[in-house]
């Protein structure tokens, strides 16, 4: 829908819920020359009640890192 971020509203009994926005180009310093990488912004609604922060942070840290290496091949 072209929306490049958002924040969820949790509802409940939901512990979590991503909001995932859209992909655009974003411009980089890379080995001296600028080069457009896509991005995806990322936000998490979580509730403090039944998950603490860190991991919460963790989870989208390893989420990042694993769309990062993500590869489109082909078919």
């Amino acid at each position: 829908m072209g929306i490049e971020s958002f924040t969820p509203i949790l509802n409940i009994p939901q512990v979590a819920i991503l909001g995932i926005g859209s992909i655009s180009l974003k411009p980089i310093m890379k080995e001296d020359k600028v080069q457009f990488i896509p991005h995806v912004g990322l936000s998490l609604t979580f509730d403090h009640r039944a998950v603490d922060g860190a991991p919460a942070a963790r989870f989208l840290q390893e989420l990042a890192i694993t769309i990062a290496k993500f590869e489109l091949k082909n078919i």
